[in-house]
């Protein structure tokens, strides 16, 4: 049974990382320490948000995480970034540097407590590059000759080879894997930026619908959905919002095409707040919709509904698909295919479970989802019905504050 929302916003400073669950996946890889390089990774571990890494492929911020009890957790950044680390409440305290930048600075009696931080933390050591700097922090840490699990979805071509090449007497081994599966159960912390994300998506649909009138394009829609989601202090990240024929576009993004009388509108939107990221999709019609639209629309909704009835823990993800995409046939589309009905989201826009047939995974407690059900028909419209909900001991809980159906446009 799906519960109305009941989390309070109650933010705190403490680790977004899931650390009992981290502990107990390394032990069951028999890993000495793990890597995070992948932004996401290095983000959720040790709460540096790492600017390059998040806008382009290449620059390198690592954090090195031991196993339970054998050293210190420790970054791994350019001197260039040191002034994020200096402005952020990470809780990782040991910070490794590499590569030079200058800057200038007056009196240390006349500086701000952000800027004296990052003098100190220039006056570390510094190393030429990247790999080396993290060569040397695996070793200061005792694991030249450890089972060591390198996520390496962060790391360029060559890399992994050069850094066991470094490490000739150390076993590496990717461990993407494991830090996705720890980031699919979220915590009380990440959960409460969640709720956060999606009622501010929620409400700058709202703004955008607002400004809905005939004549309006999707590109004015869209700068009312991103102004709001910034007034709320949240980015914009995900913005696809089409009109009539254009909705049925998967990937939509918005354009000069006019709103005119009977058009579908859809959204499929979401920001980020505090790192965390929704997704969630919702239909309007300009004017009363026609019969059909009406008809797939509602079995589509069903779709969802019929999802949120069967998400427990233990339940195999693949069983959840199935199910879903016989309700929408049942309910009105019987030629409904789909690749996958949903996907986990925290951090990043697709955590794990992914909803698939194929899928090998069950459903645990503390995993944030967003159920969906799209269908795309070119040359008429797109429909699409996606919320957010956490699984729970004995259900979904959902962080939504409205419930999928379909909203109607007075022109």
């Amino acid at each position: 049974m799906r519960e109305k929302k009941r989390i309070i916003f109650m933010f705190s400073s403490s680790a977004l990382l899931n650390e009992e669950r981290l502990h107990l996946l390394m032990a069951e890889a028999e890993f000495d320490a793990i890597v995070a390089t992948a932004p996401e990774n290095v983000t959720y571990t040790s709460g540096f948000w790492a600017l390059p890494q998040w806008i382009r492929r290449g620059p390198q911020a690592y954090v090195i995480w031991p196993a339970s009890g054998k050293d210190e957790v420790e970054i791994i950044t350019s001197t260039a970034t040191l002034d994020l680390v200096a402005d952020q409440r990470i809780w990782v305290n040991r910070v490794r540097r590499y590569g030079t930048f200058n800057v200038d600075g007056a009196a240390l009696d006349a500086m701000d407590s952000v800027s004296r931080r990052l003098i100190d933390l220039q006056k570390a050591p510094v190393h030429d590059d990247a790999l080396t700097a993290l060569t040397a922090g695996l070793m200061d840490t005792g694991l030249g000759r450890a089972r060591i699990g390198i996520d390496e979805i962060g790391l360029m071509p060559g890399q992994f080879e050069a850094l066991q090449e470094r490490l000739p007497n150390a076993e590496l081994l990717p461990a993407a894997g494991l830090f996705r599966a720890v980031r699919a159960v979220k915590t009380d912390e990440e959960i409460a930026r969640l709720a956060r994300i999606a009622e501010i998506t929620e409400r700058s649909i709202e703004a955008a619908l607002a400004v809905a009138l005939e004549g309006a394009s999707e590109l004015e829609l869209a700068r009312a959905f991103h102004a709001q989601t910034v007034q709320d202090d949240a980015f914009p990240v995900l913005g696809c919002i089409g009109f009539g024929e254009r909705s049925a576009l998967m990937n939509v993004q918005p354009s000069g095409r006019k709103l005119t009388r009977g058009d579908v509108i859809r959204f499929d939107v979401g920001g980020r707040y505090r790192h965390y990221r929704a997704d969630i999709a919702r239909i309007a019609t300009f004017g009363e919709p026609n019969r059909e639209v009406r008809q797939y629309h509602r079995a589509l909704l069903a779709g969802v509904e019929s999802a949120y009835e069967l998400i427990k823990p233990g339940v195999r993800v693949a069983d959840v698909f199935q199910a879903t995409v016989e309700t929408v046939r049942r309910e009105g589309i019987s030629h409904y295919r789909r690749n996958h009905v949903g996907h986990g989201i925290g951090i990043d826009g697709y955590d794990a479970p992914n909803l698939t047939a194929t899928s090998d995974e069950v459903f645990e407690a503390g995993m944030v989802l967003c159920v969906e059900t799209p269908y795309y028909e070119l040359g008429r419209w797109g429909l699409q019905v996606e919320d957010m909900v956490v699984v729970r001991p004995d259900g979904v809980e959902t962080l939504m504050t409205s419930d999928g159906d379909l909203f109607m446009v007075t022109p």
